[in-house]
């Protein structure tokens, strides 16, 4: 089955079976030279998508990654929390590149807002913890996720909807700031300014504001092939991580439900991408990190620095406990392996085959990250390939160790691997 088959595979979820850094970024855009529409679901300018092509380099925060596609339409659905001067810088940084935007991307009018406050707020209450810190990019996504959820929050429709929006905004600065001031002992945030942003985001976006649910549905009922994209991993979702050392958003298949409004019946094929070995920004439990000088080498061979924050990525073996617990998690049908080529130059390669606890091997995925933290990785031993593969673009042509590698892993996970990324590069791909 050809994954550019678009009467097979209508709609496609593109997901991350780690802790996010998969490189979602070049398979969606991948996925996106045969799609008409690219969706976003979950997350907001904590995550940054890396796309290289044509000695050009791109990276997005909020806006999906179709956008680098001229044909495709994006939209960016209410399970996001958007932060306005972010995404206006975004939209500019790529109108300045020759990417045209406005035309082309859509908003949920029930999509929330990342405001000032939520901000500092993020980063004074990890400032205050005393125990070990969650690893916040200090972006708002937590408070502004749990505004949302306290049904306080201020979404981008009632800048449209609500006559009274600008009050609105005074009266929860003024209550924000008492937090702000009289708890965290930091500065206090200007209404007035905010509500200036506000006001020019909202001329800027007003053409973009749509029923992202609406319009998917339409598209899909016409025949549209739609490639749904997500953010971060699935040991980062709020329910399913490593809690608490997530994110505060759904990064499983289920946040697509509900992040887009489409129900699960629609989606034709969930495609989980695996990088081929294991990182993770942050704090938080990481069985087979690697903590001396291998480790370091690979961060350095792989670039293994955050799009978003810069944050120098923990490196560690191939997990693939943590790989079927996401396989089971979001039901997926096939994995896209990334990062092959940074491997190149070792040796001997170790796989995480299981978890061992006092003494005892775990028959699944332990579900509290304390738990986690004490597991013992059980390891296999591969031989590696020592040569590059990143001109390569046919499995068969493969050094032989690495085949063997990636057939390791798909026996492994129990479901067929379809694309290698072998470079960052576009066209440094093999397609099974």
């Amino acid at each position: 089955m050809s994954i550019f088959n678009a009467k097979r595979n209508q709609v496609q979820v593109v997901l991350g079976t780690q802790w996010g850094d998969e490189g979602k970024g070049k398979i969606v855009d991948l996925l996106s030279e045969k799609a008409d529409v690219v969706a976003r679901y979950q997350g907001g300018p904590n995550a940054g998508h890396t796309v290289e092509f044509n000695g050009g380099k791109f990276i997005l925060h909020q806006i999906p990654t179709g956008i680098l596609r001229e044909k495709v339409v994006c939209y960016i659905g209410n399970g996001l929390v958007v932060h306005p001067e972010s995404l206006l810088d975004e939209i500019q940084a790529l109108e300045s590149k020759g990417v045209s935007v406005i035309p082309r991307l859509f908003i949920s009018p029930n999509t929330h807002l990342i405001l000032p406050f939520h901000r500092l707020i993020d980063r004074a209450s990890e400032d205050a913890v005393n125990g070990e810190k969650i690893g916040t990019t200090g972006r708002g996504i937590g408070p502004a996720y749990a505004d949302k959820a306290n049904r306080t929050g201020l979404r981008v429709g009632d800048l449209f909807e609500n006559p009274n929006w600008e009050q609105k905004i005074i009266q929860m600065v003024a209550s924000k700031n008492v937090l702000l001031e009289k708890i965290y002992q930091v500065e206090a945030v200007d209404p007035q300014k905010t509500v200036e942003t506000l006001k020019t985001f909202r001329s800027k976006i007003e053409p973009c504001v749509d029923d992202i649910a609406w319009r998917l549905r339409t598209d899909i009922r016409n025949g549209k092939s739609v490639i749904v994209e997500g953010a971060q991993g699935t040991l980062l979702d709020i329910d399913f991580g490593t809690y608490p050392f997530v994110t505060s958003s759904n990064t499983t298949v289920g946040g697509m439900c509900t992040g887009l409004g489409i129900g699960p019946r629609s989606i034709d094929k969930i495609i989980g991408l695996v990088k081929a070995y294991t990182t993770r920004v942050g704090n938080g439990p990481f069985p087979t990190e690697l903590k001396g000088d291998l480790g370091e080498r690979i961060r350095i061979i792989g670039g293994e620095f955050g799009a978003t924050t810069g944050r120098p990525r923990r490196c560690g073996w191939f997990d693939a406990m943590v790989l079927r617990h996401a396989v089971q998690i979001n039901d997926i049908d096939c994995l896209a392996i990334t990062k092959l080529d940074v491997l190149d130059q070792l040796s001997e390669i170790q796989i995480c085959v299981g978890y061992r606890l006092d003494g005892k091997m775990l028959t699944h995925f332990p579900s509290c990250a304390t738990v986690l933290d004490r597991v013992e990785p059980v390891y296999e031993t591969l031989p590696g390939w020592v040569e590059s593969v990143t001109s390569i673009r046919k499995f068969g042509k493969l050094p032989r160790h690495a085949r063997q590698y990636i057939k390791r892993i798909a026996q492994l996970a129990e479901k067929p691997v379809e694309i290698i990324s072998v470079g960052p590069n576009r066209d440094s791909t093999i397609l099974l």
